[in-house]
């Protein structure tokens, strides 16, 4: 793992290297949101488009061991297009202004998550990482097999998550993993500063926090698409 590695000498990442790159990351992303929710009705390919490439470049820098800054700043972008579609696909469909809800619990998620990490009530150790590891597995392949049994009609289209109460279940465990996934990202960060990593590394753990913010603010907006559904 990067914060494994020995400390380097040189530029080195500090907390404000990583809320420089990661607010530059949320910008660039709050750009894209804007062109997908203007477009998203007239040309809805666009954001269905960007949520691919989005999904590509995501897997691309996950497994890349060097940092492409380029390659980062162009998932934010696209990512940012697929989120503002899907935003507005959601705020068209539903009555209730689940959209500003979603950005809201998401915010207070991460405040709290934030707030219980450096209080230490929630300390991550290696226990903490493989539990974490084998959840987020276990959710994944749930969340693929749902997603295939969408394509035949289960759940109204939905999949596992359109199935009764067991839709608000999973959908209040993706919540719970997502944000868990925070205080994996906020060590992260503690630990790459700690070792004295290359400053370029900012990107990529800038890069992680914002995977996992988008992560919890999708299952946090489905959670409440579903919850108006009912």
């Amino acid at each position: 793992e990067m914060y494994n590695r020995p400390p380097l000498t040189g530029n080195v990442v500090t907390i404000d290297d990583v809320v420089v790159k990661t607010s530059i990351l949320f910008g660039i992303l709050l750009v894209g949101a804007v062109l997908g929710w203007n477009t998203a009705e007239s040309i809805p390919f666009l954001w269905i488009g960007a949520a691919i490439i989005g999904m590509i470049l995501g897997i691309v820098n996950a497994v890349k061991r060097n940092v492409s800054v380029a390659l980062i700043i162009a998932y934010a972008a696209v990512q940012g297009v697929f989120l503002g579609g899907i935003s507005r696909w959601y705020d068209l469909s539903y009555t209730e202004p689940i959209v500003q809800q979603a950005v809201f619990g998401t915010f207070v998620a991460f405040a709290v998550m934030l707030v219980l990490y450096r209080t230490g009530i929630i300390k991550v150790n290696s226990r903490f990482a493989k539990i974490m590891t084998v959840a987020l597995i276990s959710y994944g392949v749930i969340a693929v097999i749902s997603l295939i049994s969408a394509l035949f009609g289960v759940g109204s289209g939905w999949g596992f998550y359109g199935v009764g109460p067991l839709g608000l279940i999973l959908c209040l465990v993706g919540v719970g993993l997502a944000s868990l996934t925070l205080a994996l990202d906020f060590e992260a960060i503690t630990q790459s500063i700690q070792r004295g990593l290359p400053e370029n590394e900012s990107w990529r753990l800038g890069f992680a926090l914002m995977v996992t913010l988008i992560w919890l603010y999708l299952e946090i907006l489905r959670f409440l698409a579903i919850l108006n559904s009912r």
